[in-house]
């Protein structure tokens, strides 16, 4: 997650899945194995195609520069087995957010061949488990999901006398976003070579904090293991060092306030009686021609000025002009979350406001929790140790951790966003996909349209970098429609960044 989102998150997590992040002693003392590898084989209908493929779970070794194992990573590896040549097909290694998330999500809610049994708009439903999915993107690519370092399976490893680093060892090792890039790095050169995935074409994609991750795993890939990619797709991303604080931050949260009031029917009817996607760029054009200036005027903007953009913020927005007056124009996500529906005495879900919760008392700025993760680990958790054991047959002792131990995270010197820039500008063939909800307020959709704008400021890479929204939160394949559809872009944009047979890469003079 970008910083300020992030520690949020961190927190709401915190609270949420506190016995996860903080495993007992008991839990401690179970080791898991630094290698291995349970394979099992499987049949499903993808895309409207009979498909075999195979699934691998296991464990591969960190390794420390004197060939030590200092961690071990929990995996699953789905591989099309009913094709030609398959270690030619197009490899997807596939990470989640947090930092301190498993890959868990993507895994069994939007591109695997498995998906949650939830309802159509994304609610847990019982009975719990898995169902086949048949918008996997395992039609096209196979796919690796990564678990770093105390999530999954994944767990710091004892040295040669039985001990464990220490604390400020983890850190400086896994816990940051330069560390957790370098050792990621190297875990997936080691994973492409044993797999005899080398002639592959490659692609990254992240979702929330995975998206820090990935956009500094394309430059590193490339000038530390001389791997070179043809994608990386950034689901609900983060900032990836690319500021957008201040009056900037506050301006680029009408977008998502007037999509979430939209979907509750909040807005008046000369917008509420238009389709979403037709309102939203009238209210990102009145956010960046005059509700960004207003901003920056501060306290010295004319009485009727602010007067006037108070009116347009509650028009778009759905709150009231005398909330957003006395708010001096900037309304903050959490007033929003607790506001927009408070005369009907319910809270909105800060990373998918379609969730509602209810809250102790109306009156307040902020909720008492999110409603959307509590939802979420309602369904994930009971879902994916099932799945893993009784359906992948990998069997253990260890906790599956949701949510692991990885705080306090490292965030300095974050350049992602620059590493993804030079990666792209050294490497012609790379190409980057961003796909958000119109309904996460962790990380809204119009700092995604916003971090995609200042990427690259030259412009002349504009043509590789695309944008897709979603009706839908964080997790935009939780929506059925949704899925269908994100599912189907990522498979359009790995068949699109495909170069033709011996097609060079270059610039063109």
């Amino acid at each position: 997650m970008k910083a300020k989102a992030g520690k949020l998150l961190t927190l709401a997590i915190s609270f949420a899945a506190i016995a996860l992040i903080f495993p007992s002693q008991a839990e401690q003392l179970r080791e898991v194995e630094a290698k291995s590898q349970v394979v099992t084989k499987h049949k499903s209908t993808i895309n409207g195609d009979r498909i075999e493929y195979s699934a691998t779970a296991g464990t591969q070794p960190v390794w420390n520069e004197e060939g030590e194992a200092i961690a071990t990573l929990f995996y699953t590896y789905y591989q099309r087995t009913d094709v030609k040549e398959g270690h030619k097909r197009p490899l997807v290694f596939s990470f989640n957010g947090g930092p301190g998330s498993a890959s868990v999500w993507m895994h069994i809610a939007y591109t695997g061949p498995k998906i949650l049994n939830i309802d159509e708009e994304g609610y847990p439903i019982q009975p719990y488990g898995v169902k086949s999915n048949p918008y996997s993107i395992l039609d096209v690519a196979d796919i690796v999901y990564v678990n770093p370092v105390n999530t999954g399976y994944s767990r710091v490893l004892k040295d040669k006398d039985g001990k464990l680093p220490d604390k400020e060892q983890q850190k400086s090792s896994f816990f940051g976003v330069n560390a957790d890039v370098k050792y990621l790095a190297e875990w997936i050169s080691d994973f492409v070579s044993q797999n005899n995935r080398w002639l592959s074409p490659k692609y990254l994609i992240g979702e929330s904090y995975g998206t820090t991750r990935v956009s500094g795993l394309a430059k590193a890939l490339q000038s530390q293991q001389w791997m070179y990619l043809n994608g990386v797709i950034l689901v609900s991303p983060t900032d990836i060092g690319i500021k957008r604080d201040g009056i900037v931050k506050a301006a680029n949260r009408l977008p998502y306030f007037a999509a979430t009031a939209w979907h509750h029917k909040k807005l008046p009817e000369s917008l509420q009686s238009k389709d979403l996607v037709d309102v939203l760029p009238e209210v990102e054009t009145f956010t960046l021609r005059e509700y960004l200036p207003a901003l920056a005027r501060g306290g010295f903007i004319a009485p009727e000025r602010k007067r006037e953009i108070a009116k347009r913020v509650a028009y778009y927005s759905g709150l009231t002009e005398q909330e957003v007056l006395q708010n001096n124009l900037e309304i903050s996500d959490p007033y929003f979350w607790k506001s927009l529906l408070r005369d009907e005495g319910k809270i909105l879900g800060r990373l998918d406001s379609r969730y509602l919760g209810i809250d102790k008392k109306e009156v307040g700025d902020s909720p008492d929790y999110w409603p959307e993760l509590s939802s979420w680990i309602h369904a994930f958790t009971p879902a994916i140790n099932y799945y893993l054991r009784e359906e992948l047959n990998y069997k253990t002792d260890v906790k599956y951790n949701i949510f692991g131990s990885v705080h306090p995270w490292d965030r300095s010197k974050n350049n992602t966003g620059e590493n993804l820039r030079e990666a792209m500008a050294e490497n012609p063939f790379l190409q980057v996909l961003i796909q958000a909800g119109y309904y996460d307020g962790g990380t809204n959709y119009f700092d995604a349209k916003y971090t995609m704008w200042q990427l690259d400021q030259s412009g002349k890479m504009r043509d590789r970098v695309s944008f897709k929204g979603y009706r839908s939160g964080h997790m935009m394949y939780l929506r059925k429609p949704d899925l269908k559809a994100s599912n189907e872009d990522v498979r359009a944009f790995i068949l699109r960044t495909l170069p033709a047979e011996n097609s060079p890469a270059r610039y063109p003079r």
